[in-house]
Parts: structure tokens; C-alpha cells; sequence
């Protein structure tokens, strides 16, 4: 069995389904009111949904992050458990709030995010030191808990441990961790923010400058682009019917990394990554969607 662990935040997210997303200002610039026609309470976070995505394609999946001593850090790791995945090196913090989000979502699945972290939610990684990063076969982080991140990072590689970073748009420096991962995925914005280029493929090459690793970018509907012995390669997004987008990217580096695990090449990795995250978006929520094995692989055999 593929052993998978994942690095970074877990966060309770609070859905609200809208006809479509406000105007900024509200019109006149008097702010204005919204009615929800849904609402849902779950849990999220780039590294904790990508653990979830692992375990629900079969891999043995512990989460390392830390959450505050509230009832949401209660419900944070209880959902957690009920998808299968080990939160044995989760830290609870004394006085914490743990961290949520809001989300409005609209009809076509389009989303803007307001996340809190509460400041009382400690970054230092001191307990990293003490556990044994040998023991899984892929080490998956965010950017969102850097120190943890990075000394994820260096602790996997000393063991020879494959690592795969979560590029996301971050306002701290990243070029550290992407130096230290073997796959390194980025968002869009977040290559954007890490390159300070616009165009995909230039921007690739100037991360594949820091890394020995591959490097990636998601973008959205249109699909992965990737750089593979130096030539842009492309796999198309899958068209869906798209209900809730929340997650997709989070579900997709957890699929590719158990892809990745398995000895999958890039273009199989990141085509069956593709398909898990576009199956994800047929259902609202960042987790309720993410498909097992089976569910993919009839899903992909659409699209020979």
C-alpha cells in the first residue's frame, strides 16, 4: 500500500451558495446584502483535502498540521478520521482559534474565499524532528505552514522520500521549498507569484531553474501544463458539469501524488489527477465528490 503524508493547514469551511458572486462595492458603494440559497459547514485546507483525496484512492494517508483547542479543531480532526486519514502528529494549540473560511459560491461553480488564521496558531515545525519521515513513500506540502513545509522537506529527502509541493499564491518567499521538492505544482497565481511571468510556459522554465525536480502549473478548466526533458506538455481539463469548484486543486496534487507513488509517468499522473479533480467538482464541497480508484478509472475509460 501506497503510505502518503500531508503537510500544512486544515480548515472549516463555510459554504454559501449563491446566484452569482457580488459586485464589488455592492453597487454605489454602499456594500449590500445577499441571500444564500445553500449552505454547507466542512472541512478544508489545501494539504488536509489532498489527504483526503489520497485515502479515498486507497493510500494509507497521516495528516501534520495543527489546529487550536476549539470545537471547530474537535471537528477538523474528527472529519479527518471519518475519510480514513491518521492525524497521530496533529498538534493541538492551548487558546487557539483554529482556522476557517468563508466561501461564496455561485451557479457555475465559481468561488471567492475570506480565510482566517487565527495568529495564536503557533508556525514553528519543533516536533517534526521527532518523527520518522522514512516511513512514507511520498511527502505532500502546502505553502501555508512554510516552517513545516520546509523541514518536511528536508527531513524527507535525507530519506530519500519522493516530495511534492502545493505552489499556491502565498505573500512568503517560496523559492526555498520549490528547491527542495521532486514535483513542484503550482497554481496558476502562485507560479505567477513565485516567477513574476504571465505566460505559462516561460514561467515554467524560469522555476525549473531552482529545482531538480519537474514543476507544473494547474489552470483550472483549461487543464495542466508541465515541462517534461525540457518540452511544454499539456493535458486537457475534463468537461463536467460543474457544481462546486472548492478543492479541486488540493483534490488534484493528493491524486497525483499517490499517481506519482505508484510509478506512474508525468503525462499518466497528471491525466488521472485531472480526472479526480474534475470528478470532484460534480458535487458542492471541497471532499464530498473526490472519487476512489474504480470511479476514476470508468471515468477516464470516457475519454480514450
Amino acid at each position: 500500500m501506497i503510505c502518503i503524508t500531508c503537510v500544512g493547514i486544515t480548515v472549516m469551511d463555510r459554504l454559501y451558495y449563491v446566484e452569482a458572486l457580488p459586485a464589488t462595492g455592492g453597487g454605489g458603494g454602499g456594500g449590500g446584502e445577499y441571500v444564500a440559497q445553500n449552505y454547507r459547514e466542512v472541512g478544508g485546507g489545501p494539504a488536509a483535502t489532498a489527504a483526503v483525496a489520497a485515502a479515498r484512492l486507497g493510500a494509507q494517508v497521516d495528516f501534520i498540521g495543527r489546529v487550536g483547542d476549539d470545537d471547530i479543531g474537535s471537528a477538523l480532526l474528527s472529519e479527518l478520521a471519518s475519510y480514513g486519514v491518521n492525524t497521530r502528529y496533529t498538534r493541538r494549540i492551548e487558546q487557539a482559534l483554529s482556522s476557517q473560511s468563508a466561501i461564496l459560491v455561485d451557479e457555475q461553480g465559481e468561488r471567492i474565499i475570506f480565510n482566517y488564521q487565527s495568529p495564536d496558531l503557533s508556525p514553528s515545525a519543533y516536533w517534526f524532528d521527532q518523527i520518522d519521515f522514512s516511513q512514507w513513500d511520498v511527502v505532500l506540502a502546502d505553502v501555508r505552514l512554510h516552517e513545516g513545509a520546509q523541514r518536511a522537506f528536508t527531513l524527507a529527502r535525507q530519506s530519500r522520500v519522493m516530495t511534492v509541493l502545493d505552489g499556491d499564491m502565498t505573500p512568503q518567499d517560496i523559492t526555498e521549498l520549490v528547491a527542495l521538492s521532486d514535483h513542484a505544482v503550482f497554481s496558476a497565481p502562485g507560479l505567477l507569484r513565485l516567477t513574476d511571468v504571465a505566460a505559462s510556459a516561460e514561467a515554467l522554465t524560469r522555476a525549473k531553474m531552482i529545482t531538480n525536480g519537474q514543476v507544473y502549473v494547474t489552470q483550472g478548466a483549461e487543464g495542466c501544463q508541465w515541462l517534461e526533458n525540457g518540452e511544454l506538455r499539456h493535458q486537457s481539463g475534463f468537461a463536467v458539469n460543474v457544481v462546486d469548484t472548492t478543492g479541486a486543486g488540493d483534490v488534484f496534487h493528493g491524486a497525483l501524488a499517490v499517481a506519482l507513488a505508484q510509478g506512474n509517468t508525468a503525462t499518466e499522473a497528471v491525466r488521472f489527477a485531472s480526472g479526480v479533480a474534475a470528478l470532484k467538482c460534480t458535487r458542492p464541497g471541497g471532499r464530498a465528490g473526490i472519487p476512489d480508484c474504480d470511479q476514476t478509472r470508468s471515468f477516464l475509460s470516457l475519454f480514450v
